[in-house]
């Protein structure tokens, strides 16, 4: 018979992602994980495999627990004609809060040399996806019967989204005057 995990994943998972989310992969150091988890180093390894199983069990969890709940009004049909305002300016007031780790731990995680890894760079593509469609439902909602070309704004509202996620740690001002923007760029089209 196996032996009973003698302590919570979840709870594990979750502080290992703020410590991946504040530090990235590289510098979260494995002294700095056992502290925030309360798991010795061979624990981790006996539960996750390796640093990097860790950081594959933290990515699932912020997927599924910081960004899927965050787009799940854009994804749940009928999409509510507001709900990408509504999600833009979620984003901006927790970038003007900074309550929490700056930015978007997939895109800060993109641009380190851990993307060049196939099952990395498959994590972020398809959040990128599902990003961008869950943008895509929003932007024909609001727009519905409106002559635009949806696609295309949809396209320039995620990059916009995407560049504010990678600005917000060095410059939370412009991040926040990024999402302004897409806000903007849908809502100009409204009444344009």
């Amino acid at each position: 018979m196996g032996r009973t995990l003698a302590f919570d994943r979840d709870t594990a998972v979750r502080a290992a992602r703020e410590v991946f989310w504040h530090f990235g992969y590289a510098e979260a150091s494995l002294p700095a994980l056992e502290e925030a988890t309360g798991l010795s180093r061979s624990s981790i390894y006996n539960s996750f495999g390796s640093k990097r199983g860790l950081f594959d069990a933290a990515v699932q969890s912020y997927l599924n627990e910081v960004i899927r709940p965050r787009l799940h009004p854009l994804q749940q049909a009928p999409v509510q004609r507001g709900a990408l305002l509504e999600y833009l300016d979620g984003l901006r007031d927790a970038f003007s809060r900074a309550a929490g780790p700056p930015g978007c731990l997939l895109v800060n995680t993109a641009g380190t040399p851990l993307a060049a890894d196939n099952e990395v760079a498959r994590v972020i593509t398809d959040y990128r996806i599902e990003l961008r469609t869950a943008i895509g439902n929003g932007v024909s909602a609001y727009l519905a019967g409106a002559d635009a070309d949806v696609e295309r704004l949809a396209d320039a509202v995620t990059d916009l989204v995407i560049a504010a996620f990678a600005l917000v740690r060095v410059a939370p001002d412009v991040a926040t005057h990024t999402l302004v923007t897409a806000r903007e760029t849908i809502t100009s089209e409204q009444s344009g």
